[in-house]
């Protein structure tokens, strides 16, 4: 949020047409705005709310077009905002816009600062295609009457970067983000609050791209500067702490993890109560952890609380809520309910075509769960456009190195290989794996299912010789980064004892399915290769 005494001197400085007042009553006014604006800055929302509406009815008694009521407007919307209350916020921003272009002309740089409010207010409602032409004449504005290197400048530069990332549009992104940071470290100084704004929003754009060193650095340094500044409690460092626990899960460092993940939960729903989209976003990172480490029936309950409050909070056609089917729909893929999968998947697809457009990368997710779902149910015909489409989306938006693009060549490959396509899926299972040890490391878990897969493929082709070393390697692999008890370690001892069967080796083959029957006793409904 903007300071309290810079968007004063903007307003009351400026607005030499309106009559001045008694000094009584800009005084009234200013208690409570400057009491709002310290509960705002510790956190404290509901609280600035109170404080904020008694400005506001303060101000609208001095006159109903005074400067002093368009900014208790803005504030009490920021103040809604941040307590997830969108629907309140927008009316009293229109209001603030109304009074602020009538009083100071449309060129003035409050009327920018309440235009890059409504931007980023659209953008959190999921309403990209309103909020940025409002957010490009707000940078228009400032860049004019205040000059490229103002701070304002940077507010309205780092709000159209985000709606840039949240469109996929993240070269874009990045150019904006990289300029914002620059302003504000120039202006001022490396360890202030806004300068960590910038290096949070870097950070989510480089985690949305897998840039996981750039993304773990710049998230790292965001936490530190907002704890030292505002308090290891305040609701800002919930959003680096989200972004980092993701990384870590993304990467295989569950231990690493876990505690952010539920450090951010705790935060969250201490600060903003429990029904907080800020809270559904921390709970996305646990559900991550557990579908990963095979708690796959507390992945769902997680995923379903965040599902449950991004519905409420956002709406039914919000981007977010999209991203919350998208994983159930996955997992449901890993626990073999494809009936459960296809409606998921396909409600988060239309979701996303509408909101992001045919080519978002969450668009492919949503079509790798669908293709999921499809290849479960036996229709391979279905299946193949899906897994390729999803395919040709993230190669080109995410480059062919990410490990997004991997997991479509896994998806593809398994259905191709279920086809008896083997030549066709043997290329594909190899090109993941080179992506996945380049990308993830070679003792990641996503390199060893690949590993395991190909085993699988040359089973299939009764190339023993070559499939066993593989799935001993898998299984090792397996077992030090996820456990023994998980079920990828089960679906892999599975694969593994046909192949004994198959070689004639049917006492070893025994005691592998023996171990196997003992994990899937413990995890219901897991995956089966």
């Amino acid at each position: 949020m903007r300071g309290l005494l810079l968007a004063l001197a903007l307003l009351l400085g400026a607005a030499a047409a309106v009559p001045a007042q008694p000094a009584a009553d800009g005084q009234g006014w200013e208690t409570p705005m400057s009491a709002g604006d310290r509960a705002y800055q510790q956190g404290r929302y509901a609280e600035a709310e109170r404080f904020f509406a008694a400005a506001l009815e303060r101000a609208e008694r001095i006159g109903a077009q005074d400067p002093r009521v368009a900014l208790s407007l803005g504030l009490l919307a920021t103040a809604y905002q941040a307590e997830g209350n969108y629907p309140q916020a927008e009316p009293l921003l229109r209001r603030a816009l109304g009074i602020t272009e009538g009083v100071l002309g449309g060129d003035h740089p409050e009327v920018a600062a309440t235009l890059t409010a409504l931007g980023g207010l659209g953008a959190a409602q999921g309403r990209y295609g309103q909020a940025e032409p409002l957010l490009r004449r707000a940078l228009t504005i400032e860049e004019r009457v205040l000059g490229p290197e103002h701070p304002e400048v940077a507010q309205s530069l780092q709000a159209l970067a985000s709606v840039d990332r949240l469109q996929g549009r993240y070269v874009d992104a990045e150019v904006r983000s990289r300029r914002a940071l620059a302003i504000r470290e120039k202006a001022l100084g490396p360890e202030h609050v806004d300068v960590a704004a910038s290096l949070a929003g870097l950070a989510a754009l480089y985690r949305d791209q897998s840039r996981y060193v750039e993304t773990e650095q710049l998230a790292q340094r965001a936490l530190a500067i907002r704890e030292r500044t505002l308090g290891p409690e305040h609701p800002d460092v919930i959003a680096p702490l989200v972004t980092l626990s993701e990384v870590y899960v993304e990467q295989g460092r569950y231990a690493q993890a876990e505690p952010l993940a539920r450090r951010a939960l705790a935060v969250a729903e201490k600060a903003l109560g429990l029904e907080h989209p800020a809270v559904a976003a921390a709970l996305d990172p646990l559900a991550g952890l557990a579908r990963a480490r095979g708690r796959y029936a507390d992945a769902e309950s997680l995923g379903r609380r965040a599902l449950a409050i991004r519905e409420k909070a956002l709406g039914p056609e919000h981007p977010d809520l999209a991203s919350a089917l998208a994983g159930l729909a996955e997992l449901s893929v890993l626990r073999q309910q494809a009936t459960q999968a296809e409606p998921l998947a396909r409600r988060a697809l239309a979701i996303q075509e509408k909101a992001l457009g045919p080519e978002h990368p969450d668009v492919a997710r949503s079509l790798r769960a669908l293709g999921g779902a499809q290849r479960l149910q036996g229709q391979y015909a279905e299946a193949e456009p899906s897994y390729r489409r999803a395919l040709a989306i993230d190669e080109k938006r995410l480059g062919p190195e990410s490990p997004r693009v991997a997991l479509d060549l896994e998806g593809l490959g398994t259905l191709y290989r279920l086809q008896t396509r083997f030549a066709q899926a043997e290329p594909l299972y190899r090109r993941a794996q080179a992506i996945g040890e380049k990308v993830l490391g070679p003792e990641h878990p996503q390199v060893a299912a690949g590993i395991a897969d190909l085993a699988s493929l040359y089973r299939a082709q009764s190339r023993f010789a070559q499939a066993e070393p593989l799935f001993q390697w898998a299984l090792t692999l397996q077992r030090k980064a996820l456990g023994p008890d998980h079920p990828e370690v089960a679906e892999s001892l599975e694969e593994y004892a046909a192949l004994l069967k198959q070689t004639n080796r049917e006492a070893e083959a025994s005691a592998l399915e023996a171990q196997a029957r003992a994990i899937r006793a413990k995890t219901p409904a897991a995956p089966t290769r």
